[in-house]
């Protein structure tokens, strides 16, 4: 844990920064770090905003904000670029505290002596209802986000979440150049997807590389795959339904879902290794492998930081030609991790802030310094690298978008569900296996 007082007063932000290291760790993340961005940014981004561009909303020099996330290193610098804007033109002080102890913000918020600010997790909503502040007490910008996440921060019929950073899971990645060679086509519709999948089996090629081993959290990348096909074949509102209980997890649709599954992941001819390496591959071993040369398969479904994996590996590698990702074809939504900004106080210095990262040059700010994604959609256009911009544009279109299954259900859950994928690839009975798991989401959700 550290803390500190920043006081930002450079308007010129460095805007043409490269994607760095989200650590989360593993094991018990159920996702990687973001690595490297996968190219160099297009074009300088726009100027820094002039303070006359932001509303203080009463805010005086010197007021302040103490605020608590999980962020720190580059993401924290990020952070501070974002808000250098905001500081300068109304000269409050940010007192910025991290760390990942989710026990501190639950002491502090139990105590009555919450931060002005945290940006968490969607959970905490739920969690934290009774204290926290109406977004549109605050002066929110509700015209740049999408309903649907107005209605995933909505508690009680408040809003009281800002969505303020996504990282969407639902890719599919793969070598251009291989596909050109080999002459196919990118899917649009899931049935285009297993045509493809099936035409790659009869030309010899392997379609997919799904190794999913993670040391206690091996399952994760299998986990979030079966979330991207009930995404399919189901839709955003039903994977809510897990989330909340109202669906539980030996539903048939799930067990449908595992079955899709299944048929790719325990195959040698759909994927490498077949179920033994489903299993034992690890998930960055399992996204270089459809970039090796020769490759020893087509695609590799995996969240945005796969590109910096391949650069990584790869630095001869170009972003375009030699790997490139494209949306899981057929999903009405998305599903990926968000960070969520929720506020304590509704002092003139919080609605200033809340006004800034929600209204359009906030967007703005927020896509040009590459932070990942930003929910806010006057940012869906500006950012600087070529792959932000891609994703960005999937997640401004996107009809939905669902956080991580096992992220959202809490206690023994996640354990539970990658525990169950990896035994249902080992060959287990998957109703027995469904079951269990469903015990799981009731006792997590108690």
């Amino acid at each position: 844990m550290k803390t500190k007082s920043i006081v930002v007063v450079s308007m010129i932000v460095i805007l043409t920064m490269l994607l760095a290291s989200c650590a989360k760790a593993a094991p018990v993340a159920t996702e990687a770090p973001m690595a490297e961005a996968t190219e160099a940014p297009m074009a300088e981004a726009t100027e820094a905003l002039m303070p006359s561009e932001i509303d203080c909303m009463g805010a005086a020099a010197g007021d302040t904000v103490s605020m608590l996330y999980q962020w720190s290193g580059v993401e924290e610098e990020n952070l501070n670029k974002i808000l250098a804007p905001l500081v300068e033109a109304c000269g409050i002080v940010i007192n910025p505290e991290s760390t990942r102890d989710q026990a501190l913000l639950d002491t502090r918020v139990q105590a009555g002596t919450p931060p002005d600010v945290t940006f968490w997790n969607v959970t905490q909503l739920s969690q934290y209802k009774d204290k926290l502040i109406a977004m549109t007490d605050l002066g929110v910008n509700g015209d740049n986000y999408a309903e649907y996440w107005k209605n995933i921060g909505t508690v009680d019929s408040k809003w009281l979440g800002l969505p303020v950073k996504a990282d969407p899971k639902t890719l599919v990645w793969y070598s251009p150049a291989n596909f050109t060679t080999d002459g196919y086509a990118i899917p649009t519709t899931w049935d285009e997807l297993d045509a493809l999948v099936e035409k790659m089996v009869a030309d010899g090629k392997v379609p997919w590389s799904m190794g999913m081993e993670s040391g206690d959290a091996t399952g994760w990348t299998g986990t979030d795959f079966i979330q991207d096909i009930l995404l399919v074949t189901q839709g955003p509102d039903y994977v809510m339904g897990i989330i909340d209980g109202t669906i539980p997890y030996n539903d048939p649709g799930v067990k449908a879902a595992y079955e899709i599954y299944g048929k790719w992941a325990m195959s040698e001819m759909y994927t490498v290794g077949g179920a033994a390496g489903t299993v034992s591959v690890g998930f960055n071993d399992a996204i270089n492998k459809v970039f090796s040369n020769p490759p020893e398969a087509m695609m590799v479904k995996q969240s945005g930081f796969a590109g910096g994996t391949v650069k990584a590996t790869y630095p001869d590698l170009t972003y375009g030609t030699d790997y490139d990702f494209f949306g899981v074809p057929g999903a009405k939504g998305l599903q990926g991790g968000s960070d969520w900004m929720m506020a304590f106080s509704d002092k003139p210095a919080v609605k200033a802030l809340v006004a800034y990262l929600s209204s359009a040059k906030g967007g703005e700010m927020w896509a040009q310094v590459g932070f990942d994604l930003t929910p806010n959609t006057a940012g869906s256009d500006a950012y600087v690298d070529a792959a932000l911009l891609k994703k960005g544009q999937i997640l401004a279109n996107a009809t939905g978008f669902t956080p991580d299954i096992g992220d959202s259900i809490p206690g023994g859950f996640g354990s539970a569900e990658f525990k169950g994928i990896t035994e249902y690839v080992n060959g287990g009975d998957l109703d027995t296996i469904l079951n269990t798991i469903a015990t799981a989401q009731i006792e997590g959700l108690k």
